[in-house]
């Protein structure tokens, strides 16, 4: 059963860190685009990040470039997005998602899955940032 877990959310001031954990299981991190969202109340759930094949470099949203960094350890089968500089603003739910395959996502030449690809959602945890 393909299952996705998302914890490290929490409660931080305006210029502190988390680090967010995605845990998977019934498939390999390290074979998926493994995608990061978030959304907030009364707002539509927007895209941060994803995963890319080992030979490419991630991809961000802009609204996080530079803030936000996401890994993998394919080891405990988990991706992370570690969020510094937080901001108001990045108080959401975030999600982690499963898309597409990286040998499909190269078969069709693009490196970023389309929202509608991403197949499997974590619950989600929330973060909330203070002022």
């Amino acid at each position: 059963e393909v299952q996705l877990v998302e914890s490290g959310g929490g409660f931080v001031q305006a210029g502190g860190s988390l680090r967010l954990s995605c845990t998977a299981s019934g498939f390999t991190v390290d074979d998926y685009a493994i995608g990061w969202f978030r959304q907030a109340p009364g707002k539509e759930r927007d895209w941060i990040s994803c995963t890319s094949s080992s030979d490419n470099t991630p991809y961000y949203a802009d609204f996080v470039k530079g803030r936000f960094t996401i890994s993998s350890d394919n080891a405990k089968n988990t991706v992370y997005l570690q969020m510094n500089s937080l901001k108001p603003e990045d108080t959401a739910v975030y999600f982690c998602a499963r898309g597409p395959t990286f040998e499909i996502l190269a078969l069709g030449g693009v490196g970023v899955p389309e929202n509608g690809e991403y197949d499997y959602w974590g619950q989600g945890t929330q973060v909330t940032v203070s002022s």
